[in-house]
């Protein structure tokens, strides 16, 4: 049989994206001045390379680079304005003294409790209005709320909100003016907008239809189809943790492109051509990301179907690469925040190993005689823990040894319940009965997905700590690609095989009273 061709990827908005990244994250880190001197040294850089282009003929990289370093500069421009303008905010003096202020603010997203502090809550929210000794500031801008449960639970996004609190920094560089502490409810409360109350109670119809569920799997499944964990309970949280699951609970593409496919499918289906199509998709896709709340898997995610529709509208053909490194661009350039979330980063990050690894360690895998259904599974599974290992090692400080086979075990259900989960919440918002009828298809999927989770935390040595922060991100790092080149020797992967095998027996004592509840 003829060998098959190469997939070769577009790399071409690659080096835009990382130099938008880049550019991005220098100037939320190192503030606006380090963000100006960026700035000049690219103009400089581009100033040099036009007048060399032409005092002599250009070379054939000269374009791009030329075009690369005006992009960068583009991008320094914009950070350093939005940083700048953070630190000039009226509000960023009053936090560093740690001012009582009123505030008008708007919520962005749902309020979360917090781990450990109680009845605690945290809320992103935008300020509309400072008052403070009669005076009325109408300056707008990111803060974030920590206040107690009661009161704040119920709040939905685009909300007016009048409280009474207390200023400090913020906890992070991300472009927030600053934190507001506040000791009560909300003094006044606005109404909803339409589509936040619509989004709402079909969030609170699909919980419900899930209630009927046993309590683990009824929190579980609103995080897995629309992001609300809400009713997830912590021991289900530190199980997805220390088994490298708690992705499954971040929307994410593999729930957009569902979504679009069914669109398009339903689409093809009556008859309309590609421009209705996508129209239609496009307003499914930003239904989703209402109801399913911005967070930064689901911006990326809906990014890269608006690129992919854009695809679609002029013929194109889809990318992956383009469309996340496109995807990337959008999203730094609308919210810079993003550059330093570690959600973001994770999403992207993971999503572009799926993109250029996975698919070659699938070829090489089927070339030496597996079925290609594992090979997918296998590959899909040790390339997303290999390139963000890293990155969950800077920001939690531990590592999960039995990602892989956690993640590999739950990858045949994945499916099933995005897809159930999803039509039951459809079905949610005619009828909460029949969509507790539809639900109880979940119940087995969901079933192995938390025994999986908690059998697998409970494994000695499940979760290895590591230093938090850039040296265990190093660690880790050199420790995937120690692993990566030893299995390139037959020799050596025969010793590692060894090891695992006695690791297998070491642990054979603590199989029995689990396994035959996972079988």
């Amino acid at each position: 049989m003829p060998e098959s061709e190469p997939r070769l990827l577009d790399l071409r908005l690659l080096p835009f994206a990382g130099i938008c990244w880049a550019a991005t994250l220098i100037g939320i880190l190192g503030g606006s001045r380090a963000a100006w001197m960026l700035l000049a040294t690219l103009s400089g850089a581009a100033v040099l390379l036009a007048a060399g282009c032409a005092l002599r003929s250009p070379r054939r990289w000269t374009a791009g680079t030329l075009a690369l370093l005006l992009f960068g500069s583009c991008c320094t421009a914009g950070v350093a304005w939005r940083v700048q303008a953070v630190e000039q905010h009226p509000m960023t003096e009053l936090a560093r003294n740690e001012t009582w202020v009123t505030l008008v603010v708007t919520p962005v997203d749902d309020p979360r409790e917090i781990a450990g502090f109680g009845r605690q809550v945290l809320v992103n929210a935008n300020v509309v209005e400072i008052r403070r000794a009669g005076e009325t500031i109408h300056a707008g801008g990111a803060v974030v709320l920590l206040a107690p449960a009661d009161g704040w639970l119920g709040l939905l996004p685009g909300q007016d909100v009048l409280l009474r609190g207390q200023l400090s920094p913020p906890r992070h560089r991300d472009l927030s003016l600053a934190t507001v502490r506040v000791s009560g409810p909300p003094a006044e409360v606005g109404p909803a907008p339409v589509h936040q109350r619509w989004a709402g109670a079909l969030r609170s119809r699909f919980a419900a239809a899930a209630a009927v569920l046993p309590a683990d799997e009824a929190g579980l499944l609103p995080g897995l189809v629309v992001g609300d964990t809400s009713a997830l309970s912590r021991e289900v949280k530190d199980d997805f943790t220390a088994t490298g699951l708690t992705h499954l609970t971040a929307v994410s593409g593999a729930n957009v492109s569902i979504l679009l496919g069914a669109v398009l499918l339903l689409v093809r289906g009556v008859g309309l051509g590609p421009r209705a199509g996508a129209a239609l998709a496009a307003a499914a896709l930003i239904a989703f990301v209402v109801v399913a709340r911005p967070s930064p898997s689901v911006l990326r995610a809906a990014a890269m179907g608006s690129v992919a529709l854009l695809a679609l509208v002029t013929g194109r053909r889809k990318q992956a690469m383009p469309a996340l490194a496109a995807g990337v661009m959008a999203l730094l350039v609308w919210a810079p925040e993003l550059a330093v979330n570690f959600g973001f980063v994770l999403s992207a990050t993971a999503t572009a190993g799926l993109i250029v690894i996975a698919p070659v360690w699938v070829d090489a895998l089927v070339d030496r005689g597996w079925p290609r259904a594992v090979a997918e599974a296998v590959a899909v599974s040790v390339a997303a823990f290999a390139v963000t290992a890293p990155i969950v090692a800077a920001m939690a400080g531990t590592v999960s040894l039995v990602s892989i086979c956690a993640n590999i075990l739950v990858a045949p259900v994945i499916g099933v319940i995005t897809v159930t989960g999803a039509i039951t919440a459809l079905i949610a918002g005619l009828s909460v009965p029949v969509a507790g009828v539809v639900v109880r298809l979940t119940q087995w999927p969901l079933w192995w997905l938390v025994t999986v989770a908690e059998r697998g935390a409970r494994i000695p040595g499940a979760s290895v700590p590591v230093p938090a922060g850039p040296a265990g991100a190093v660690l880790v790092l050199g420790a995937v690609l120690a692993i990566g080149a030893a299995l390139r020797s037959p020799g050596t992967r025969l010793v590692m095989v060894g090891i695992a095998i006695g690791v297998l027996v070491l642990w054979a004592p603590i199989w029995p009273p689990w396994l035959g509840r996972l079988v």
